[in-house]
């Protein structure tokens, strides 16, 4: 009846926060935004519903906590992300299990982005008024190192320090912009800036027809400053719910399992919404996935599969993007 009640409880609270009333709407707050973006392909694919989804060192990008159940003593994971205006997200992690999760797990995380090359200009006293530079190569990176251990057969809890910096180039500016001199020089800035983030989470089995609860809280940071302005990383926070469907039905073949996780989302720089989840296994073999994003702009479905054998598996991901087109990831893993 516990149990029960509890699964009663978190479902009110996660439809709740879905279709609150939102008397304010939250936008463009934060900075660093590539630290929001799934790039994991299976991730992507279940609409980044992770939050419950023990995923050994891939749990890094969602839920910390999930690194805990990780089979194995070594796994390693590498993601491509063809993202939006011919942005290139790569991701990669591993996760070291000593002693088969007697002292917990450690992992490895980096996140790098390109945003490809962009004409370089700079106000001129001519007509057109301005003249074109050098080109400019954006790019970010982010490298973390988490932990994560079970504290019982049921509950774990799992966080991570990150690194993040986003390069946006170089530009030429007045050195003394202030001065009424009139031999003002020009010389050249880079444009960069940094920050210390941490992730948290834990996850929570009950045990009861494959109920899991959990959830984490991300990008946790201190404000940082670009030039004149100072901004946010993107935090937040998510509560996840995940059950396996196949085990409400008596006696069904072990060989199966369809697997629906829910996640309420709580941005700082954006509504709160939900995403839902389904996968189905096949003879720990085959996937297959579909995931739906609510209240989002452009977005609303993602599909994906994946094969796993021997501990090698390869997982694909396409969510159409509207008016932007669509992104497509893939994801290459293996457990040792």
């Amino acid at each position: 009846m516990k149990i029960k009640k509890l699964t009663i409880c978190m479902a009110l609270l996660l439809t709740s926060t879905a279709f609150a009333d939102q008397e304010f709407t939250k936008l463009a707050q934060t900075g660093f935004q590539f630290l929001s973006v799934v790039s994991d392909a299976r991730g992507a694919a279940l609409a980044g519903a992770m939050t419950t989804t023990p995923y050994g060192s891939g749990s890094l990008f969602f839920n910390p906590a999930g690194m805990a159940e990780m089979q194995g003593a070594v796994d390693v994971m590498a993601s491509k992300n063809t993202w939006i205006a011919d942005i290139n997200h790569t991701t990669m992690s591993v996760a070291f299990n000593p002693a088969n999760n007697k002292y917990g797990v450690f992992g490895l995380s980096i996140q790098s982005v390109s945003y490809g090359d962009m004409q370089g200009t700079m106000v001129w006293g001519h007509d057109p008024g301005w003249i074109e530079t050098h080109t400019i190569s954006p790019s970010a990176l982010a490298i973390g190192a988490g932990y994560a251990i079970q504290l019982s057969d049921r509950f774990s809890v799992g966080g991570q320090a990150k690194y993040a910096t986003q390069q946006l180039g170089k530009g030429v500016v007045e050195v003394h912009p202030e001065s009424t001199l009139e031999d003002d020089s020009l010389g050249v800035q880079k444009f960069s800036t940094s920050a210390v983030a941490f992730d948290f989470g834990t996850l929570f089995k009950t045990g009861f027809k494959g109920i899991a609860f959990g959830m984490n809280v991300r990008n946790f940071s201190n404000e940082i400053a670009f030039l004149k302005e100072n901004f946010q990383l993107p935090l937040t926070f998510t509560m996840g719910l995940s059950m396996d469907l196949i085990d409400l039905i008596p006696n069904f073949s072990d060989a199966h399992s369809l697997m629906m996780s829910v996640d309420a989302v709580h941005p700082r720089s954006y509504p709160e919404y939900i995403n839902l989840g389904m996968e189905y296994k096949l003879l720990d073999m085959l996937y297959l996935r579909y995931g739906f994003m609510h209240n989002r702009d452009e977005r609303a479905s993602a599909f994906g599969f994946g094969v796993s054998r021997f501990g090698l598996g390869v997982d694909y991901a396409y969510i159409p993007f509207g008016i932007l087109d669509e992104v497509q990831m893939i994801t290459v893993r293996f457990t040792y």
